[in-house]
């Protein structure tokens, strides 16, 4: 179905921002409701099913007012409800299923919905790839200053890395997240991280390497010590904020596949 000549991309807006919406009041009359009060019936359906997937209301129905003609060229002001892409989707999946039109929305937002969502998953792959390659940087540099301190031994900086983690995660070392995400042996906690979780380890280590340099910290203990100080205040950071602890966070697809993924894709000859 083009975007072109479907009914639902013609009454489609856009806010100063950017951002698309869709009028439930254009809503209504592109499905055929000619009594708006049963047209509220469905949206509130569509909201019951948002709550059940984990999405906020307020982040896709949006109350607001809008200007109708009533005749003569007047107009005035009725509530309406601006809803997101994924707001139709569920709007359309609680419409009546006997209106012709309502099958053809159906198809409509679920090949566009899932087109958002490839997208949304794109754009996490990129972040994910991008973040790991600084953090793999920043964990050479943070070794470099460790070992300025006097953490020399692969076995010393070993304990040295846990002492980071034990601060970011509530205590948590590198065997008890393994365990924790419940990954396989011979895999990389690192290399399963989401982006947002990689970020907090990102800033962890940058901000480790920092405060040994800056402090001319000496001596593994010194260090150790700093080293989860430094994790425990991205953690208190995090829980200020109101996010999720780094811990509860799932464990992502091997960034290797993504990784192998990107490599073929550069070797891929151009049509």
């Amino acid at each position: 179905m083009s975007q072109e000549i479907t009914p639902f991309e013609a009454i489609r807006r856009t806010n100063p921002a950017g951002n698309e919406f869709w009028s439930s009041r254009d809503f209504a009359k592109v499905l055929g409701y000619v009594n708006y009060r049963h047209f509220e019936a469905v949206i509130g359906k569509a909201k019951t099913a948002c709550i059940n997937s984990g999405q906020r209301i307020e982040d896709h129905f949006v109350g607001s007012d809008q200007m109708v003609e009533i005749g003569s060229g007047a107009q005035r002001s009725l509530k309406t409800v601006m809803m997101s892409r994924y707001a139709c989707y569920l709007v359309i999946q609680n419409a009546d299923p006997a209106k012709e039109i309502v099958a053809q929305g159906q198809t409509y937002f679920a090949i566009q919905t899932r087109r958002q969502e490839l997208s949304d998953e794109e754009l996490e792959e990129q972040r994910r790839l991008a973040i790991r390659s600084d953090l793999r940087t920043h964990n050479s540099q943070l070794a470099d200053a460790a070992k300025g301190a006097g953490v020399i031994e692969s076995r010393d900086y070993a304990i040295f890395q846990n002492h980071g983690y034990m601060g970011l995660y509530g205590g948590l070392g590198a065997q008890d997240i393994h365990r924790h995400k419940g990954l396989k042996k011979g895999e990389q906690i690192l290399d399963h991280m989401g982006s947002t979780e990689l970020a907090a380890n990102l800033f962890r280590a940058t901000q480790a390497e920092d405060k040994l340099r800056r402090e001319k910290i000496t001596g593994k203990d010194k260090a150790n010590k700093a080293h989860r100080e430094v994790g425990a205040k991205v953690r208190q950071t995090i829980q200020e904020l109101g996010g999720t602890m780094p811990e509860a966070l799932p464990p992502a697809e091997s960034i290797k596949k993504l990784e192998s993924k990107v490599r073929k894709a550069l070797k891929k000859p151009k049509q």
